[in-house]
């Protein structure tokens, strides 16, 4: 359980009495996310979907009356760039909190920095089990694969699979859904278990279900193709990073038929799209990503309306948060910083487009 130390409540007594933070000029909030790369496309949605909350909010007068500026780094979806981001944005910029990383080893690589400068670290995309155990000043919106293993491995059952092929990418995002998605399946049935570029072994296997388990657009498309392209004809399921539009303009015939676990669309058809669409255009990802991140900055934004900019008031606020209505739903986070209301949805590739086939429940 993560939850405030004597220490931590004595800082926030301490700052009270004697005003420890301005009341003039704008709040300051960092974003860390991919935006170049291989996971450029959805660190290109988060950002926007952050830049288009923070607009609304200034335009309908700020947070108290007060500005927001947004400083933006790049982590590129690994560790050090992250971590290098996250160093300036404490240090330099002096941010109020970071909404960021989006990819798992950037928000894993940022804890320690944000932990240490008690500033509050909210992912709108970071998924890996371990971001849990990540640091106090640690949150996300988005829901822990440890979960989603578990609706996986459901699926699988219900669908009579039981020997799965697995083809993994070296990445702590990867790898953290790899261990989860293993232990809830079983490790017999996992008959194809490889942390490796996509290969030709395949063939080999008997193996009812494949399930490509990249970390970018790039890869994720080569293991699809690379598969078909050897006439292997089961099916494919795989996670969040296979709920791209991009992977339509890549590989459209191999990625036909392939299904995703993943929280549900968000802001399709409605207001937020049709917002969003007149700002930046196309989702390069999914218009989700963009809706969670929107979500974020909107709690980030909140939170500091009511309790201020201090680091442990807005850690204690996003715990106590009841519940926040936002595009995704209804939520609330956990003693852990891990959110609770989000449930996971089967979608397919059809006709060069992801649709919905059915709820999949966790329990």
């Amino acid at each position: 359980m993560k939850r405030a130390s004597l220490l931590g409540i004595f800082f926030i007594l301490l700052s009270a009495c004697t005003g420890g933070e301005s009341d003039n000029g704008p709040i300051k909030i960092g974003y860390i996310g991919p935006l170049t790369g291989d996971a450029a496309a959805y660190g290109v949605d988060t950002l926007n979907g952050v830049k288009m909350a923070i607009e609304e909010r200034n335009a309908a007068g700020g947070v108290n009356g007060r500005m927001v500026e947004l400083a933006v780094e790049d982590g590129r979806c690994t560790g050090a760039d992250a971590a290098s981001a996250a160093q300036k944005l404490v240090s330099v910029d002096r941010v109020t909190a970071i909404i960021g990383g989006q990819c798992s080893g950037e928000t894993l690589a940022a804890a320690p920095i944000t932990e240490a400068a008690e500033t509050l670290l909210l992912s709108p995309l970071s998924s890996s089990p371990d971001v849990t155990e990540a640091g106090d000043f640690v949150f996300r919106n988005y829901p822990s694969d440890a979960l989603k293993t578990k609706a996986m491995a459901k699926y699988f059952a219900e669908k009579g699979w039981k020997r799965v092929a697995m083809l993994s990418e070296n990445t702590d995002f990867a790898m953290a859904f790899r261990a989860a998605l293993t232990e809830n399946l079983g490790k017999e049935a996992v008959v194809f278990d490889e942390v490796v570029e996509p290969g030709t072994r395949l063939k080999d296997v008997s193996f009812d279900v494949f399930f490509p388990n990249a970390q970018g657009d790039a890869v994720m498309a080569a293991m699809v193709e690379q598969m078909r392209d050897q006439g292997l004809t089961q099916p494919m399921v795989t996670h969040d990073v296979g709920d791209s539009m991009t992977l339509v303009d890549l590989i459209p015939e191999a990625v036909s038929g392939m299904q995703v676990i993943n929280v549900p669309s968000a802001g399709e058809g409605g207001e937020f799209e049709t917002k969003y669409r007149a700002k930046f255009g196309d989702a390069q990802s999914t218009i989700a990503f963009a809706a969670h991140a929107y979500d974020a900055a909107n709690v980030l934004m909140d939170s500091i309306a009511k309790v201020g900019t201090s680091g442990p008031r807005l850690r204690d606020a996003l715990y106590d948060l009841p519940e926040h209505r936002g595009i995704v739903g209804r939520f609330s986070f956990n003693a852990d910083g891990d959110v609770v209301g989000i449930p996971y949805v089967l979608k397919e590739f059809r006709d060069g487009k992801i649709v919905k086939v059915k709820d999949i429940a966790v329990d």
